[in-house]
């Protein structure tokens, strides 16, 4: 703490020297050729290019100097020379530290090692970074330290930088995917009066014009349903939604859903739609240069390539190998909880139920009803140990009360689960769009709560919904599968944490 002190001081040290000498510490505007990459690039023997960046590391060779300045896209070396720059130059120079930001303008040329270099003619100092960043080797080893300060992380930790360069990457492609597929982004409140759409606990606020309590949402879908009733056939939003819920590898207060809703489609299309989609963004993303899908010259149908992502430890070893080829598999939620819990188990009463979860060592709570006893059995059993992508399908009609009751079987509901990577990527289903049995199905949510009941969304169903199918897409959790981050923290640029205490 004392060394960084005196480097700190150091450093403001050299701040009043540039202001002595009339150089601003923290410059203007810069014109540059474009980014870094765009530089390399375009990189040509004796042409002239102007960069800007932060300087990650300095070869100190007496005279002459080798830096590397970093942006977003990439790094590039810049060669000074006391001979070129001159004296006063030079004396700016020496003030400069590694994490300060400077623009130059130089020449290109390719050292006898092979590194494309710029020679600068010149160079300005545009921002004086007052703390020394993390040690080059090691980084940010505090893990927590990485997610409270995710700026220095960045900058150090290449790791990191590539994660949130496929985020990005999946997001874009993800809207490209849609788009492509005659869905319009559409955008529907956070703010609102009801918070539906999912079983959860919401987040609370109050706006004082209208002297009124408002919830952010929990998630979109009953806005998105609106829509369909307006007359929009095929509607999707990238979406923030919030749950005043717990927290853990898997869980953030604050996460992004892609949720999409086709009319006139059920959820046997939306599996395939979005089977298309995750095959398509670990293509494009997660491997890309793997060569793509063609059709089978026999059946016509798409034939994939084999789609493995390999999840490593921080060593680079593969701890786990996902695979992602089509076609995924599909089973019966009763199917899979009898594989693992007996084939009697729903011929059981309560209490054998109970019995059995003991003997599994699946915990449930005394309260718990019958259903979700079950669901506990196949959280722990099925969905926690399952990797390779899984359709579930079939659902018990208590687990999700806004999807269609399946007419062959009453107590199920026509909907699936994806699962992989021992989580829920995607629910979707077949809607329900009967304002009578909705508002049924709503109404045994709610309990002796009954306010909580959108009127509003079941006004609009009875104005005529068509049928249709949806579907909600964790965006963090997918882009753990197909970056193989192994936390959720690991893929939100700025994670909730608890206040850091002094």
């Amino acid at each position: 703490m004392e060394e960084e002190s005196e480097l700190i001081a150091l450093r403001r040290q050299k701040l009043d020297a540039l202001r002595t000498r009339g150089v601003a510490p923290f410059g203007q505007s810069f014109e540059t050729s474009g980014s870094i990459a765009d530089v390399r690039d375009k990189f040509e023997e004796a042409k002239t290019f102007r960069v800007a960046g932060r300087i990650t590391a300095h070869r100190d060779m007496g005279k002459s100097h080798f830096l590397d300045l970093r942006d977003a896209s990439g790094r590039i070396q810049i060669y000074v020379q006391a001979k070129e720059l001159g004296p006063e130059a030079m004396e700016v120079f020496a003030l400069l530290d590694l994490g300060d930001f400077i623009g130059v303008e130089g020449s290109c040329f390719v050292t006898k090692t092979g590194e494309p270099t710029l020679k600068v003619h010149k160079f300005e100092v545009l921002a004086k970074s007052l703390r020394p960043l993390p040690e080059k080797w090691h980084g940010l080893t505090d893990v927590e330290a990485r997610y409270r300060q995710r700026y220095l992380d960045l900058i150090t930790n290449e790791r990191s930088r590539e994660v949130f360069a496929k985020r990005i990457a999946i997001l874009r492609e993800m809207r490209r995917f849609m788009e492509a597929h005659g869905f319009n982004e559409v955008e529907t409140p956070m703010l609102q009066t009801v918070a539906g759409g999912a079983a959860a606990e919401p987040f609370r606020t109050h706006h004082k014009a209208l002297g009124i309590d408002l919830y952010m949402r929990i998630a979109p879908e009953l806005y998105l349903k609106r829509l369909l009733v307006g007359g929009f056939n095929k509607v999707f939003e990238v979406n923030r939604n919030f749950r005043n819920e717990g927290i853990s590898r898997r869980h953030n207060p604050e996460f992004t859903m892609l949720e999409g809703y086709w009319a006139y489609a059920d959820f046997e299309k939306i599996a395939k739609l979005v089977e298309s989609l995750i095959c398509h963004l670990a293509e494009t993303v997660a491997l890309k240069g793997q060569a793509p899908s063609r059709p089978n010259v026999e059946t016509g149908m798409e034939r994939s390539p084999s789609l493995q992502v390999e999840h490593r430890d921080a060593d680079g070893n593969v701890t786990r190998t996902i695979n992602l080829t089509r076609p995924w598999r599909r089973a019966r939620y009763r199917d899979l909880v009898c594989e693992v819990a007996g084939a009697d188990w729903f011929s059981l009463t309560s209490e054998q139920r109970r019995a059995k979860c003991r003997e599994l060592g699946v915990e449930v709570q005394p309260q718990a009803a019958d259903f979700e006893v079950t669901q506990h059995v196949f959280e722990k059993l099925v969905e926690e140990k399952t990797f390779d992508p899984l359709f579930v399908t079939h659902c018990p009609k208590e687990l999700v009360p806004l999807a269609k009751q399946n007419l062959e079987d009453e107590s199920v509901v026509d909907v699936f689960e994806l699962i992989i990577n021992g989580q829920e990527i995607a629910p979707g289903y077949t809607e329900l769009n009967d304002p009578f049995v909705q508002r049924q199905r709503l109404l045994e949510q709610a309990g002796e709560e009954t306010q909580k009941l959108d009127e509003d969304f079941l006004l609009a169903l009875e104005h005529g919904m068509p049928p249709a199918g949806g579907f909600g897409l964790g965006v963090d959790r997918l882009t753990m599968l197909l970056t193989g981050a192994e936390s959720i923290r690991d893929v939100i640029l700025f994670p909730l944490l608890r206040p850091k205490r002094d």
